[in-house]
């Protein structure tokens, strides 16, 4: 009998997957931001992470986490209210590995006071880093590390709980948190009815013995498992902050209801849940009336985290498209050779160049502005503008790697899709567009001294980078105008890309030149693949994007 073949075809010109890479040596971009920013002496430690970060096991797990979601565990076998999320074992393990590098943690002293530099910049190539590979754990780990900035105001509550805050161990377990090795933080604060407005929230609290007794509910709190959270809630004294731990003093179950789990469109390996609080214990943090006040301290940071996050997954789109191309022959030719893909993939390239240097300049800030005015004002102004454009960027930039991929980049067999659906969430976590461009306004009004000489810095710093100094007449006469507000984003992404230029003339002073001649002289098109690059500048920045294998 004649044996039938099966196999159709044998499989040729498929590019190879993108694993076991250090996903810091391969990245220039990221290594000469790293150097420039003061973190240089951390880099044979972040070529240990990347590589870790960048091997086949992880970029797997990182598929399963994903596609095995959290699952709500309201009542035990004998029907006790318990309020568990069960999450498979991958989440887990990454809660492990990014707690063991101190993501978590490593910013804050013992004493919860800020590491100084370059604490920062260091865990922010990390950051970026693990990024590339799965975002929904970092939710808890992003808040536990901001929360450390609420909880200043309160020394003694803070002194309790920092060393097991700062833990470089992961400990799951559901019980009491002075029982643990280990704890994380979550946050509650938006409403049905309010969202953004939290002013508008109706959450009741009220004194009650050691703490307070709170009512109402949250419609977004996240993440669920963590051991406390930070909420908002209407005190005697008005808008309060307060930290709801899992547990009362007393050791049984506080009464925080889990409703559901969110149906998200990405960030799927992390819970986020609608909750109902029954008279729930928690403890004051900071003054009755002064919550919104409080609650900045943290979302500053947590701001900073969202960026980090979406300039490491363009960093991955990017690579994924390129490896691609340098393997992929499209009429008898390689797909990296093609003109218009060479055009196409360095102007990407470039906008990674921008956010890259971007996004560890403004962490720099951070490191410095403890003992620095100007960098504490410039962190101050730029954390929201640049939230805006790099996170408005990013899924924009993940669909145009995607389609470099073609067919295959539109399937779950490749990272792009998981990083399609998970970009949009930190454009929208933390504010919105519309607000980060109202809290520029803000900085604006409420120190414009401060803001407008952050503005001439940038325009020192870029030397006389091609419209530099158009780009901040623009952003200072827009936003000091009586349409400021109509006009907002305008002036808001052209602050942005103003900072990106200034910080590439510190980190790569190469790519400085074109990326203000297209950014700010002469914008490119709607489309990335549009902007005027000449042959050298293409082959330059290609060079720089990915190592040739």
């Amino acid at each position: 009998m004649t044996q039938v073949r099966r196999d159709t075809h044998d499989i040729l010109n498929q590019s190879p997957p993108y694993e076991g890479v250090d996903l810091f040596v391969s990245d220039r971009a990221l290594r000469d931001a790293v150097e420039a920013n003061g973190a240089g002496a951390e880099a044979a430690a972040l070529s240990e992470f990347g590589r870790r970060w960048g091997t086949a096991a992880m970029f797997d797990a990182a598929r399963v986490a994903n596609e095995v979601t959290p699952k709500l565990k309201t009542f035990d076998a004998k029907g006790f209210r318990r309020d568990e999320i069960e999450f498979h074992p991958a989440y887990h393990a990454f809660m492990a590995e990014s707690m063991r590098a101190g993501l978590h943690a490593s910013t804050w002293r013992d004493d919860g006071s800020r590491a100084g530099a370059p604490a920062e910049v260091a865990r922010a190539a990390r950051y970026f880093m693990v990024a590339q590979v799965e975002n929904g754990h970092m939710c808890p780990i992003t808040m536990t590390r901001a929360g450390v900035g609420a909880l200043a105001v309160e020394p003694a509550l803070l002194k309790r709980l920092i060393g097991k805050i700062a833990s470089r161990t992961y400990d799951p377990s559901f019980r009491p948190w002075w029982e643990k090795d280990a704890i994380t933080l979550g946050m509650g604060m938006t409403e049905k009815q309010g969202g953004t407005d939290v002013r508008a929230n109706t959450t009741t609290a009220m004194p009650a013995a050691d703490g307070y007794a709170i009512t109402g509910h949250k419609w977004f709190m996240s993440a669920p498992m963590c051991d406390a959270f930070l909420v908002l809630a209407q005190a005697p004294g008005g808008l309060t902050c307060f930290l709801m731990p899992r547990f009362r003093p007393d050791g049984s179950v506080n009464a925080l209801h889990f409703q559901r789990l969110k149906d998200k469109l990405g960030n799927r390996s992390n819970a986020s849940s609608e909750v109902e609080f029954a008279e729930a214990f928690a403890w004051r943090v900071g003054e009755e009336g002064r919550g919104v006040r409080r609650i900045i301290e943290m979302v500053q940071l947590t701001r900073v985290d969202c960026i980090i996050s979406s300039a490491g997954m363009m960093r991955m789109a990017l690579a994924q498209a390129m490896h691609h191309a340098r393997h992929r022959t499209v009429f008898q030719k390689r797909l990296a050779d093609q003109p218009m893909m060479r055009t196409l993939l360095a102007d990407m390239a470039l906008e990674v160049e921008g956010t890259t240097a971007l996004t560890m300049r403004l962490c720099h800030s951070f490191d410095l502005a403890a003992r620095d005015a100007q960098e504490a004002a410039r962190g101050r102004l730029l954390t929201p503008a640049v939230k805006y454009w790099i996170c408005k960027a990013a899924p924009g930039f993940i669909y145009e790697a995607m389609e470099c991929l073609g067919g295959n980049g539109y399937v779950e067999e490749t990272p792009l899709a998981r990083l399609y659906r998970e970009a949009p969430v930190n454009a929208i976590w933390e504010g919105s567009g519309n607000v980060m461009c109202l809290d520029v306004l803000r900085a604006l009004s409420r120190d414009g001294e401060a803001a407008h000489a952050v503005l001439s810095d940038l325009v020192q710093q870029c030397n006389g980078l091609p419209g530099a100094k158009e780009a901040a007449a623009f952003v200072a006469r827009t936003l000091s105008g009586a349409d400021g507000e109509a006009r907002g984003r305008a002036a808001v992404e052209r602050l942005a890309l103003l900072a990106a230029a200034a910080a590439l003339t510190e980190s790569a002073p190469s790519v400085a030149e074109a990326f203000a001649r297209t950014r700010l002289l002469a914008p490119r098109g709607v489309t990335l693949g549009t902007a005027d690059l000449s042959v050298p500048e293409v082959t330059m920045l290609s060079e720089r994007a990915l190592p040739a294998v």
